[in-house]
């Protein structure tokens, strides 16, 4: 047996006795159940998984947060665009950490659609229609006292002597060549210096020093907006870091123009999710106010005009593993975090994600679905079905539409389609259309329709030369004379749907229908 895996076959499924998860005074009832409905934090999120088999796993072997625990994960659960072998696994909690007395770290959470649909009380086909209506429905957050404030349990000052954000929170590098340890799930809010308008979302963030951090902006994010303006005031920007939150918060983060232009405040989305709104709490050393049930809120500025090379404490040349798959490079110039202060509720769970995983996925991919859904059913309603954004594309770069044709004249309008997911995503890279006899969610169907409703000379559309996302490797003009700058792509859309004229020609075989739980009265579909 590989060594490096030996202990896997030591997990165990998360304890319902002694265990290490919410007690009754941590959101979960006398009785011991919790749904949906019943989440409002990273606690009782886990206590809903800690109900269902095979959703949470944990372990008390010590892990090094260097490399070796998302190497674990990478074989438990992290999917995605991971390097093979992996899977679709749990959720898992590491409870010791070497060199962190008492801290636990949970990676996973996301990775899973099945399990997002759990947590958020749907179904892993109807996500992204649920988080449609949630945008169409926002409810606001709100500001809460500080009593209320379980991320203020605990507070921890930069301007001590002692302190070192180092050594106070086991950041993860995912690799052995990563510019050094990132918080990777860390809800970053700030506020428009000039309008006061509010946007959370998550970006790389790498730890440089005691009080120190690097944050990449991939060019048009709202904060960098932010921070722009700021910068250009003389003026830092104050930013606040929340860490393991409610799930509905991290899917929520992650919609982009349009569906939520600048001034947007995307927690309003994990609002309408939950049905009532957001909690925040005023910061303690900051003008700014991080999530008040967060496990850990880390408090800070960003500088102005103060940049700082990536990876200037290990000199790899590399950053971390981004969703395609690669590793990226180091960013010569990033903006500096200056940290002020770190509070968190007592014994916290820091949260953190394999870039390249089917986490990443979730959180992306899910609100693009729903951006895609937005803008077409109001261009041509009751066409477009549903919509996936592929694990192959990390949430990002490849959607697959599933579009009804019912006459003639809606021929060419599965492409007008395709042509509104681009504008509804701009990162969108590819797009795949199939008839509403394909299921969208199984790539050997997707393939399938390729293969027997496709040609290539006449069902492919090619758009050069036009902007897409700067971490996919192949967009460069190395790589294709048709890209003139770095980050644009040739765009495509592969239409396998049938010419309605020949529909009639295209029906799949006939099978009766039967009942089968008759023959296997334990047979579940869905498994």
């Amino acid at each position: 047996m590989n060594p490096k895996l030996s202990w896997l076959f030591r997990l165990r499924p998360a304890r319902r006795q002694g265990s290490t998860l919410p007690s009754r005074e941590n959101n979960m009832f006398s009785d011991g159940t919790i749904d949906a409905d019943d989440v409002i934090d990273l606690r009782s999120a886990l206590a809903l998984l800690e109900q269902n088999p095979g959703q949470l796993v944990t372990t008390d072997v010590p892990v090094d947060p260097l490399a070796e625990l998302s190497g674990v994960y990478r074989y438990v659960g992290a999917s995605g665009t991971v390097k093979r072998p992996t899977r679709v696994g749990p959720a898992m909690i590491f409870n010791k950490i070497k060199g962190y007395e008492g801290s636990r770290v949970l990676i996973g959470l996301l990775a899973s659609r099945k399990r997002v649909a759990l947590m958020l009380g749907s179904t892993p086909e109807r996500l992204g229609f649920l988080l449609n209506d949630a945008v169409q429905h926002a409810i606001p957050p709100i500001v809460v006292d500080r009593e209320k404030a379980v991320c203020q349990e605990v507070v921890h000052l930069a301007s001590n002597p002692d302190f070192d954000i180092r050594k106070l929170l086991p950041a993860p590098t995912n690799t052995e060549e990563d510019a050094g340890p990132y918080f990777t799930m860390g809800m970053v809010y700030a506020s428009d210096p000039e309008t006061g308008e509010s946007d959370v979302t998550i970006h790389r963030i790498c730890v440089q020093g005691r009080d120190e951090l690097s944050i990449y902006f991939v060019p048009g994010r709202h904060i960098d907006a932010f921070r722009m303006k700021a910068e250009a005031a003389g003026k830092p920007l104050p930013i606040t870091i929340s860490i393991g939150v409610d799930p509905a918060i991290e899917i929520g983060a992650c919609f982009e123009p349009p569906t939520t232009p600048l001034g947007f405040d995307e927690l309003s989305i994990a609002g309408a999710l939950r049905k009532r709104p957001v909690e925040l709490v005023d910061c303690l050393t900051v003008p700014a106010r991080g999530i008040a049930n967060a496990e850990i809120v880390i408090e800070g500025e960003i500088l102005p005009n103060v940049r700082v090379r990536e990876d200037q404490n290990t000199n790899t040349g590399k950053a971390m593993p981004e969703f395609p798959g690669y590793t990226g490079d180091s960013k010569a110039a990033l903006p500096v975090i200056k940290v002020k202060a770190v509070t968190h509720r007592r014994d916290p769970i820091m949260q953190t994600v394999i870039g390249p995983s089917e986490e990443h996925v979730s959180m992306a991919g899910i609100p693009t679905e729903a951006s895609i859904l937005s803008m077409v059913e109001r261009a041509m309603p009751g066409k477009l079905l549903n919509v996936y954004a592929h694990t192959s594309g990390g949430g990002k770069y490849l959607a697959i539409l599933q579009f009804k044709k019912s006459a003639p004249a809606d021929e060419g309008r599965q492409r007008q389609a395709a042509l509104l997911a681009f504008s509804a995503f701009s990162e969108l890279k590819h797009v795949i259309i199939v008839d509403e006899d394909v299921d969208l969610f199984d790539t050997n169907d997707v393939l399938w329709a390729m293969t027997t409703r496709y040609q290539g000379d006449v069902s492919t559309v090619f758009i050069p030369n036009v902007r897409c996302h700067p971490l996919d490797p192949s967009a460069t003009p190395e790589f294709s004379p048709s890209i003139t700058q770095a980050g644009n792509s040739c765009k495509v859309i592969f239409d396998c749907t049938v010419p309605f004229h020949l529909k009639d020609h295209f029906h799949r075989s006939k099978f009766k229908e039967v009942d089968v739980k008759r023959f296997l009265p334990d047979f579940d579909p869905a498994s």
